[in-house]
């Protein structure tokens, strides 16, 4: 088992003939995703690394049988259009990888996707990998890379930061621990899949023991998951880190999302939460293996 992705996963990407699209496309095919082909309007009938593109989403659909994910590489102009259509046609869940989409095309993409009952990640995001099992988006750069530094383990990553997803995820393997799944959810204010959404699904993940979430000060997410926890809702063990110590109410740090207003979304409302039920908080980012490997021995022990 797997969240979001794993090997029998039938997958397109919107945008492939594009330069990114087919990088990416590279990547992910290598690592073994199960991609079944592309979509890039007018382009219908060429070939991406013996991979069919066609014109729209509802001829993928009709020519290639259900699709569950599609990955977008358009512009970030486009990205509503074709989210809208791989909705509409039928995909269930997107990866949206481009940034600096409108604000207002998100929250049409949100209420599109409710109507619909369909589920995205991003925009603005890495992607995800689960190991062994496939990867959606740009997570590792190539399928080498990725074998070389993410190995297989118990430890899953949800993250506001996409370089810093890939950073967690090196570090832990490093120690020899290894993960389930890394997850970069995006760092935009309106985005799909959230912090808790994630820790709901690592929840139900046999394959995932232990969790470590990278947040950010600006919305409210983190807060959010220390509810579940208090609820019973996540019971796994968690560590955190919290960026943005020294921000000021009403100042914008590092991502889009990231922007603190009053007492909501501080880095001390998100710290004081999630260690009042429990949650590992560490200070200093290169804590989190060490606290990992801590965990994971006292799991193996029982303590």
């Amino acid at each position: 088992m797997a969240i979001i992705i794993d090997e029998k996963k039938k997958v397109i990407v919107q945008g492939i003939t594009g330069r990114e699209g087919q990088l990416r496309t590279k990547l992910m095919k290598e690592y073994g995703t199960n991609v079944l082909g592309g979509v890039s309007p007018g382009k219908g009938g060429m070939e991406v690394l013996g991979l069919p593109v066609f014109d729209t989403v509802y001829e993928a659909m009709e020519k290639l049988g259900e699709i569950d994910i599609s990955v977008v590489f358009v512009p970030a102009p486009f990205v509503k259009d074709a989210a809208m259509e791989s909705i509409d046609a039928g995909v269930k869940f997107l990866v949206l990888i481009p940034d600096r989409v409108p604000v207002q095309d998100v929250l049409e993409i949100v209420e599109f996707a409710k109507e619909k009952n369909a589920t995205f990640l991003g925009p603005n995001t890495l992607g995800v990998i689960s190991i062994n099992k496939g990867i959606l988006g740009m997570i590792g750069g190539n399928a080498k890379r990725a074998r070389e530094w993410f190995k297989k383990g118990p430890v899953g990553i949800s993250s506001r930061s996409g370089g810093i997803t890939s950073a967690i995820s090196y570090y832990i393997c490093r120690e020899g621990i290894g993960i389930s799944t890394a997850v970069h959810i995006g760092g935009d204010p309106i985005i799909g899949l959230t912090q808790p959404e994630i820790m709901e699904r690592f929840e139900k993940d046999p394959e995932t023991r232990i969790v470590v979430m990278f947040g950010e000060i600006g919305t409210t997410q983190e807060e959010k998951v220390a509810e579940m926890m208090q609820k019973g809702k996540f019971t796994k063990p968690l560590v955190a880190y919290i960026s943005g110590k020294g921000a000021k109410s009403g100042m914008r740090f590092s991502h889009a999302g990231a922007i603190i207003e009053g007492g909501k979304g501080t880095y001390e409302s998100k710290v004081n939460a999630l260690k009042d039920v429990g949650a590992i908080l560490v200070d200093n980012f290169m804590d989190i293996p060490k606290k990992v490997k801590e965990i994971i021995n006292g799991l193996k022990t029982g303590n």
